[in-house]
């Protein structure tokens, strides 16, 4: 079955860190654009990081610069977003997404996605919470 899955996904309090996980299966993640999105409940999905393809570019949200990190292993065909010095704003579910779009840098995908662009694969979800 081709999927995405996320896990990871918890309940912190503030200050806290935690990492999320995105597993590709019936494909390889090799030549595809990682994307992290969140929608907290009212809002809209905005994108939080990207990975271009070959993985030599990143793009963070301002929110979050500074606190998170994307990385890629591609030997188990899995995306990491770590996440520190949560707050209570990055309250949401995550997502992942993955594109076999050729995209130049990190920031072009995520940009290109939070304007509607088609992406092949979305994973479905994980919740993050962070509240004392």
């Amino acid at each position: 079955q081709v999927q995405l899955v996320e896990s990871g996904g918890d309940s912190v309090q503030p200050g806290g860190s935690m990492r999320l996980s995105c597993a590709a299966s019936g494909f390889s993640l090799d030549y595809y654009a990682i994307g992290w999105f969140r929608q907290a409940p009212g809002k809209e999905r905005e994108a939080v990081s990207c990975i271009n393809n070959n993985g030599d570019s990143t793009y963070y949200t301002d929110s979050v610069k500074g606190r998170f990190t994307i990385s890629r292993e591609n030997a188990k065909n899995t995306v990491y977003l770590q996440m520190h010095s949560l707050k209570p704003e990055d309250t949401a579910v995550y997502y992942c997404t993955a594109d076999k779009y050729t995209y130049a840098t990190g920031q072009a995908m995520c940009l290109s996605l939070e304007l509607g662009a088609h992406s092949d694969y979305w994973g479905q979800g994980t919740q993050v919470t962070v509240s004392s």
